[in-house]
């Protein structure tokens, strides 16, 4: 089979012999944070470059979302399935309210502006976590060029009080990011400096309720970088990659990989079971039925 590479026998059960991966919309510039909305049947994801949030949906395909988004980046659900998103062009984390209004979550810290909240992700207490790297800064290609205010980290908010603090600051460049299952571990993936030799790797942090927390090294990918990525019900990693998704052991074992013929920016589970694998990578959006289904954040 030429679209999946085995690495430990167990991958050969997480994948089928007759789903096939799909290529299901081309012909954007740069695709990123899918975010699966089961109750509506479709997948939201940002092609960022252009500006916009697009809508895929099985029966329709493609059609807009939002434009324009801000540039906007990362997504996903809170507790309550409002839309949250990061924002290169206005450097802040915002809601969508059920009525399609906007509430910033968060746009400063110590009086300073965010550089360019890239992911996000949403505790069961419903703290939002976000990484906020130097990205959309750095070129006008994802944003606006402008000076950096802040130090690249991850900070976690509540959007009750407003309350920020800084949670990994250990990090050059912090990107994708997910909790385990029982949210005792927060998994970043450190993408670095573009163009330096920074060393780009998985790190897994002991979660506690001040931060800055404790991590330690977890994976690195053989192929490109991990940006953004994803749990299933097992805990496994399914991370982006240059050849395609890496599906990663709690042990930090490489498993297997999905090889996908564009480099991998995202992943998100979906679909009628969360079996779905939906693949944002470069110009196009892919989809894959797994033998596995991801990890419930609702």
């Amino acid at each position: 089979m030429f679209w999946f590479e085995a690495h430990d026998h167990r991958f050969r059960h997480y994948v089928l012999g007759n789903a096939p991966l799909k290529q299901i919309a081309t012909g954007f510039d740069w695709v990123e944070g899918p975010v699966w909305f089961g109750d509506a049947g479709c997948l939201l994801f940002s092609d960022i470059p252009n500006d916009r949030i697009l809508r895929w949906t099985p029966e329709a395909g493609i059609s807009t979302y939002r434009s324009p988004s801000h540039f906007s980046n990362g997504h996903t659900r809170d507790r309550q399935g409002r839309l949250i998103s990061c924002e290169h062009g206005t450097r802040r984390v915002t809601r969508t309210e059920y009525d399609g209004t906007i509430t910033v979550i968060a746009d400063s810290f110590d009086g300073k502006r965010l550089n360019s909240p890239n992911d996000v992700v949403v505790k069961s207490d419903g703290t939002i976590w976000f990484t906020d790297p130097h990205y959309g800064l750095s070129t006008d290609y994802e944003g606006t060029r402008a000076e950096q205010e802040l130090p690249c980290v991850v900070y976690r908010v509540d959007p009750a009080t407003g309350t920020m603090q800084v949670m990994v600051d250990d990090m050059n460049g912090p990107n994708g990011l997910a909790f385990s299952a029982d949210e005792s571990l927060l998994y970043v993936a450190d993408t670095g400096r573009f163009g330096t030799d920074d060393r780009q790797h998985l790190r897994v942090y002991d979660v506690t309720e001040d931060g800055p927390l404790r991590g330690r090294d977890f994976h690195r990918v053989d192929a490109g970088i991990s940006d953004g990525f994803r749990l299933d019900e097992d805990g496994n990693i399914w991370s982006s990659a240059g050849d395609g998704v890496h599906c990663i052991s709690p042990d930090g074992k490489l498993l297997g990989k999905i090889l996908v013929p564009e480099v991998v920016s995202n992943v998100c589970f979906g679909g009628r079971a969360r079996h779905v694998l939906f693949i944002t990578a470069s110009t196009s959006l892919y989809a894959i039925a797994l033998n596995r289904r991801g990890l419930s954040t609702l």
